[in-house]
């Protein structure tokens, strides 16, 4: 009867710490937001993972903060729109000098992003802010995120969804073997423009959470893991976007006990099951996530016309 009773006030402790910060406003909204920007970014990294572009992550986090800087001494309460187009031209433009040239992809993020990376700097330095602050741009700061952030998070998550539901052949197709999709009639640069899209939406509307120099990591690792965990790409699509849900709930539950930054926390608990994973799945898991194990559902790459 005392095990029992000492095991039950175990229990209601345990329980009394998950549901204690639950109490707090902030929290509960913290709690939805950093669970949304997981499964945001784990689904859409799958098709960066998949087509060799995760620097892509990095580079336009890095150029969204220059337009995020550049936007706000023009027009400090529209600095969202202001980077978010920043961020779009900065990924077309480094699509049409990949195309365009014999740079290849890696060069052209590294030009274009860093370039636009230190120009935020170099503003932030020079004129300051009349927003969010330097070290909220570059970490995060997810009990700083206003009603409309939270309701262009979910505007952009419902975008992303639904542009992959309606293209999901032609970007599956593309991504695998582009070559062969533009012949068949897969219009693939605009695939490809509108991807960059999304992606650069994707990244803005987490930025506040997750933060700048962490965001990237949210893109490739819940990918990566699902990647070592299944060989369909229909399943990786539904692993990756579980595994970025669970990393921001955990991660938020864990920053709020340890008083550390979200973003931080949350991109520790994705690379702690990243480890885990690994050691379950071994040189397998590994052989999967290097492509070198790959029998992706050879239905879902049928040629298509549209």
């Amino acid at each position: 009867m005392k095990r029992h009773t000492v095991a039950q006030c175990e229990v209601e402790a345990d329980m009394e710490t998950l549901i204690e910060p639950l109490q707090y406003a902030f929290f509960q909204k913290g709690l939805f937001v950093a669970t949304l920007s997981g499964a945001l970014l784990g689904f859409i990294g799958v098709f960066i993972v998949l087509r060799g572009m995760s620097y892509i992550g990095h580079g336009l986090s890095h150029s969204i903060f220059g337009g995020f800087a550049a936007a706000q001494l023009f027009a400090s309460s529209f600095y969202i729109i202001g980077a978010g187009i920043w961020g779009i031209a900065s990924a077309l433009a480094i699509t049409s000098v990949t195309k365009r040239s014999r740079l290849g992809a890696d060069a052209a993020i590294g030009v274009i992003t860093t370039a636009s990376f230190a120009l935020g700097v170099a503003l932030f330095a020079k004129f300051g802010t009349s927003g969010p602050s330097f070290e909220n741009a570059l970490f995060g700061s997810i009990l700083g995120i206003s009603t409309e952030q939270i309701i262009g998070l979910i505007a952009v998550s419902v975008l992303t969804g639904a542009f992959v539901f309606l293209r999901y052949r032609a970007l599956l197709f593309s991504t695998f073997d582009p070559d062969v999709a533009d012949v068949s009639g897969v219009k693939v640069s605009r695939i490809e423009a509108m991807l960059m899209i999304v992606l650069s939406l994707s990244i803005l509307a987490t930025l506040t959470v997750i933060g700048v120099t962490l965001v990237a990591a949210m893109l490739v690792i819940p990918a990566v893991i699902a990647r070592m965990l299944t060989d369909s790409f229909g399943r990786m699509l539904v692993y990756s976007t579980i595994i970025g849900a669970f990393s921001g709930l955990v991660g938020m539950y864990l920053s709020y006990y340890a008083g550390v930054p979200s973003g931080t926390m949350i991109v520790l608990v994705g690379a702690a099951l990243f480890l885990i994973v690994l050691a379950v799945t071994g040189t397998r898991g590994l052989r999967r996530s290097a492509g070198l194990d790959s029998h992706t559902d050879a239905s879902a790459l049928a040629p298509i016309t549209r």
